[in-house]
């Protein structure tokens, strides 16, 4: 299924709208989940199943998302910080996120941050073609 970046934009939208009950203005390529569409850890299992669902992909766990295997691991994190190694971990893992504004401060309480409507559009994008 070869899709355009607005096609999948407006999946990736839809998606949003319904599992975060936000509007659909409020969805901009640079909007944040948590920040400014209000997502909370609970909701990225449901925004996962439903870009599954709608994407008919399969996304592994930890992809899209870190999880606990970085953010749980106390030598990838000391003092609030994300360590380097910590930091490489996460941009093997999911490099469809851009880290490098977050690398110059990596404070565990900013992760959230990197989590925007673009870096689901880039991962979405890469499974499909």
């Amino acid at each position: 299924m070869s899709l355009s970046r607005e096609e999948i934009y407006e999946k990736v939208k839809d998606t949003l709208v319904d599992a975060l009950g936000v509007d659909d203005d409020e969805v901009t390529e640079d909007a944040r989940l948590m920040e400014d569409l209000g997502a909370e850890s609970i909701d990225f299992l449901d925004i996962v199943f439903r870009l599954e669902k709608a994407f008919d992909i399969k996304i592994p766990r930890e992809e899209l998302f870190p999880g606990d295997n970085v953010l749980g691991d106390s030598d990838l994190i000391v003092d609030g910080k994300v360590t380097e190694a910590g930091l490489a971990q996460l941009t093997e893992q999911m490099p469809h996120v851009d880290f490098s504004e977050f690398a110059k401060d990596p404070d565990i309480n900013k992760i959230g941050d990197l989590f925007k409507v673009s870096s689901i559009l880039g991962y979405i994008e890469g499974k499909l073609n």
